[in-house]
């Protein structure tokens, strides 16, 4: 079924605006006060990030330090499987779930993060002058972009990349006052607002000094476009690009470099390369790439939710997942 139904799909995600004519400490005021958020640093963050957090804490009621915590959860940890192709008619399609691990619940089989994220899962339309900047799919009293589109221009994911150089080291020099490298959600959330092309989307994030290691999976408006660009946190390590001649119609990400082999407990990225290869280029739509990642493992009980993207029509939707037993974790 597409919508889709069934004991995998929990619900649709809501839609807020978020008005970026507005002082920035008051632009989440709605979204906080609907979703009742509940879940140190914060006058070293960048503007508008630092008024729009601490707006947010003004209104949650929860304390500065929690809230600053929960806009850098990427650099602690997030599991996430990211999908662009492009269909026959040279259309991007664009698939994404986000999953957390942190905590098993073994009474209820669940992990308690993903489990107390999802009601706060949010669709939003970012608006100036009355019309739509981007959109994204956020969780309520988080300002970063894990998941945005800019309609018409390009789409753009990230995902965890696990790395000895990782993000409690760049966290550790941001602290120590070596701040040349940018908080990733901070990062997107920029080149969301900003980039007024694909290449210089992709330009931005490839050569951006990060704070963590990072995926990020982009696609564009024109044939051709679609990419994973695999970084260090100062360096673009790889350039994976949707390329027709070599058949390649898709690029697929997980949470692992696409020249090594996954992880053995953790491979996400075989069956849902098996899926994508048995639709086919003509059979891509935005319901078989929801099929796509229904299917299990793809789906586990870290998955959040699932967003669908399309440029050429400026198409974002999302939808709570729950996968039911028997079920993997991860």
């Amino acid at each position: 079924m597409y919508p889709p139904s069934g004991p995998t799909f929990r619900e649709t995600v809501s839609w807020y605006t978020v008005d970026l004519d507005l002082p920035p400490s008051s632009r989440w005021k709605e979204v906080i006060s609907d979703k009742k958020v509940d879940p140190l640093m914060a006058d070293t963050l960048p503007n508008p990030f630092r008024e729009e957090i601490k707006g947010i804490a003004t209104e949650s009621g929860v304390p500065l330090g929690e809230i600053v915590l929960f806009n850098i959860f990427y650099e602690v940890f997030t599991v996430c499987t990211s999908v662009v192709a492009e269909d026959t008619k040279g259309w991007s399609q664009f698939k994404r779930s986000v999953s957390f691990l942190i905590f098993w619940d073994a009474k209820n089989k669940s992990w308690i993060i993903s489990e107390k994220l999802k009601p706060l899962v949010v669709n939003l339309d970012f608006r100036r002058n009355n019309q739509t900047v981007f959109k994204s799919t956020n969780f309520a009293g988080y300002v970063g972009m894990l998941t945005g589109i800019k309609p018409n221009t390009f789409t753009l994911t990230m995902n965890e990349r696990f790395n000895l150089d990782g993000g409690y080291i760049g966290i550790m020099e941001w602290i120590l006052g070596k701040r040349d490298g940018m908080w990733m959600g901070f990062l997107t959330r920029s080149v969301l607002e900003n980039a007024n092309s694909y290449n210089e989307a992709k330009t931005r994030l490839a050569q951006t000094k990060l704070l963590a290691p990072a995926y990020f999976i982009l696609g564009g408006n024109q044939t051709g476009q679609g990419c994973v660009i695999t970084r260090s946190r100062t360096l673009s390590l790889d350039l994976l690009e949707i390329d027709l001649k070599l058949g390649r119609w898709y690029v697929l990400e997980t949470n692992y470099d696409h020249w090594d082999e996954p992880f053995f407990l953790d491979n996400r990225r075989t069956p849902a390369m098996k899926c994508m290869n048995q639709t086919t280029q003509k059979g891509i739509s935005l319901k078989t790439m929801y099929n796509v990642l229904s299917t299990k493992p793809v789906l586990n009980k870290l998955t959040t939710y699932t967003t669908l993207m399309q440029v050429s029509e400026g198409r974002l939707e999302s939808y709570i997942r729950d996968c039911p037993n028997p079920c993997m974790p991860w």
